[in-house]
This record gives C-alpha cells, structure tokens and sequence, in this order.
C-alpha cells in the first residue's frame, strides 16, 4: 500500500491498527514482567500476524502461545519455533502438533484427562517423536481444567508418564477476572491464580513428578499481579491491543485501544436519533462483552477519523452489514450532525472477535491519518 493512502481515502469498512498504541501497551507489560523476572510468553491469537509478531519480538522469534493450529503453522512458518497451544487437545490436533514437532517446533500440548494423555501419546509414536504437554488447571471455575485437590491431577500426569509424553508443566487461565471490575478484587483473582498454579505442582512434584514450567495468564491478572513467586511464564494477548471490556475491567483507558474499525456513514433517521454506518456485526463482530459491564458500550464507542470519542455516541445496534448510531440511554448529549460519507472509527468490545472478523490490519501511527502498511492476518483452523 503506498505511502500517502490516509484513512479519509480508505474503502469501508476497513480495520485500523494504530502501531504507536500498540508498542506502548508491549512495552507496558514486557517491562511488567522483567521486573518479576517471569517469561513473557505472547498469545498471538489476538493479532495473528506476522507483522505484528515483529513489534512483539522486535529482536526475532520469540516464545508464543496459539489457539489454533492454522496459528501454530502460519507462525511456525516465520521461525517460532517455541510454542505453546492453549486449547484442549482433540486427536486431530495432536496430530497436526506431532507433524510440527517433527520438524523442530517445540510446539506443547495442553489437555485434562487420562484419555488425552493416550491420545497424545499414540499420535507421537506415529511421529516418532516425544510430545510435551501442559495439565490444565482449573483456578476460577471459568472453563477446563482440574482443581488441584481432584485425584485425577496425579492421575492424568501419570498416564501421560507411561503415555511417553513429557510433563511439561502445569497452565492455568484467570478467565473470571473479565467480570471483574476493581483493583482489590483484579490482585485477589491474580494472587488466587498465582497461588493454585504453584499449590498444583507442588502437588505434582510431591508425587514423583518433575513439574518445570507454572504458566499463568489474563490480561487482567498480568496487570495487576503484585507477586509472581514460584510463577515462571506469564500468558496474555489482549494487552497489545486492548479493547472496552479491558477498560470496563480497569486494566486501559480508552487512549490505549490499538485497534479500531473505520466506516461511513450512510444514512441518518434524526426523528429516531439514528446515524446509519456500513459497519454492521459482520465488520465489528456479535461481542457485546460490555453488557454484562457497569457501562454498557453497545457494539462500540464511536470517534471522529482522528480517533475523538463523540460524547455519549454508541453502534446501538447492529445488523449484518449495517450499523446504527444513536446517544446512550439517559444522556444528555445530543446526536452529531453527521453528513453523509462521513468517516467514523468504532471502538470495539472485544479486540480479538472484531479482528477476526478481517483479512487484513492497515496500518497508522497516532492521528495524523497516513496509512503506512496493510498487514494480513491468519484466519481459520
């Protein structure tokens, strides 16, 4: 894309990454880490870019976290050769892991039971290779994992011992610190996950079992742990870009938000207070994260081209491929006047859905509106 493209010109709607954010808020929390002396260890399933990726490891390829194997491949492809997939495993995907690991990506599987650990086992004789994986523990309640008094704790990482794989560690995900909303309680839920990861491979190691990684991680929790003793890589993706339920949480202001999508308006219906966008849930994704919220964003906050938040204007709602723009319930803002072809930004709830939603990233640093770069993104399986 060349150079003197600008944000005015761009075809809508279009998804806007603005790399000035971007490296203040990797910088924020890499700087965070080192102070704990603890790995950062990225989740790229919120950029997934290579581009991006190189921002986040300036220096070259660093150590990831993935979502998907089309991720684990794609970055797999660019030289990251040390990964770790944060999914439960299926057989297929213990396959595909076991054909990367085969060529030299030191890829570590994640997984719960007995039966997964056979499974891991299996589809790594059929490579010939030794797998690696991570047990899941559950801190929160939010999803998988096993709670560090269940016997199958013991069990599964002895299954996965006679299975041939690897103990690489244990794993666990602050995943209930997203309906949190105040500092005490985002240090209660970090210090909480902190705690049972430890407590789970102290058990581990008590029973025979070499435990060398405790691998942690949210956002929320990143940002606000105020110890990481016996802690030895920290997990997060959604601090590169953040997003509105990230500042519903308290983790980033709005100034922070990297990410934005850029549309136009279409159509205005003033006796009801609506704007009409072209930017419809198919451009901003169905996240409605912050209804559950103090304040409820709508589908996103609306700003100018230069990024200046419209008091109070929200995409109220949405449909495929339209979006309609009306002021907070109970405001007393009143509705801009918008001409026709206008050129919006929508701040999105949730960085990583609305990103999912695109092909490509284009790129611009701070508010001047030059577009430098368009950057693919992976998407798929």
């Amino acid at each position: 894309m060349s150079t003197k493209s600008r944000l005015d010109t761009l075809p809508t709607p279009a998804l806007i990454l603005d790399t000035e954010r971007l490296d203040r808020n990797l910088a924020r929390l890499s700087s965070r880490m080192a102070g704990f002396g603890v790995t950062l260890r990225p989740h790229m399933k919120t950029v997934k870019s290579i581009d991006a990726a190189r921002h986040v490891f300036p220096d070259g390829p660093g150590p990831i976290t993935v979502s998907t194997m089309a991720e684990a491949e794609y970055f797999a492809g660019h030289g990251y050769l040390d990964m770790t997939y944060a999914v439960g495993l299926a057989p297929h995907t213990a396959e595909r892991a076991m054909r990367l690991r085969k060529d030299g990506v030191d890829i570590k599987l994640l997984l719960d039971t007995v039966e997964q650990a056979h499974i891991l086992g299996q589809a790594g004789q059929a490579e010939g290779v030794t797998p690696a994986a991570f047990i899941e523990i559950d801190c929160d309640g939010h999803r998988g994992g096993l709670r560090i008094e269940d016997p199958k704790l013991i069990e599964v990482a002895a299954a996965l011992q006679t299975s041939g794989v690897q103990l690489a560690g244990v794993l666990t995900h602050a995943g209930e610190s997203y309906g949190l909303n105040t500092p005490e309680a985002l240090e209660a839920a970090a210090e909480n996950e902190r705690a049972v990861a430890v407590e789970a491979a102290t058990r581990l190691r008590a029973a025979g079992h070499e435990c060398p990684i405790v691998s942690v991680g949210s956002t929320p929790t990143a940002h606000f742990a105020r110890s990481l003793d016996g802690v030895t890589e920290m997990r997060a993706g959604v601090y590169m870009l953040f997003d509105l339920v990230m500042q519903g949480v308290g983790v980033c202001s709005t100034d922070d938000l990297a990410l934005s999508v850029l549309a136009t308006v279409i159509g205005k219906r003033p006796e009801k207070g609506w704007i009409m966008i072209d930017a419809g849930w198919m451009a901003l994704s169905r996240d409605r994260g912050t209804a559950a919220q103090r304040v409820d964003q709508g589908y996103g906050l609306v700003t100018d081209i230069a990024g200046k938040i419209y008091p109070d204007l929200l995409v109220a709602q949405a449909s495929q491929e339209h979006g309609t723009l009306a002021i907070r319930s109970g405001s007393s803002a009143e509705l801009p006047d918008l001409p026709v072809g206008t050129k919006l930004r929508i701040l999105p709830n949730h960085a990583c859905a609305t990103g999912a939603q695109h092909e490509s990233y284009h790129v611009v640093s701070g508010p001047d509106g030059a577009v430098t770069a368009e950057w693919p993104r992976i998407r798929g399986w």
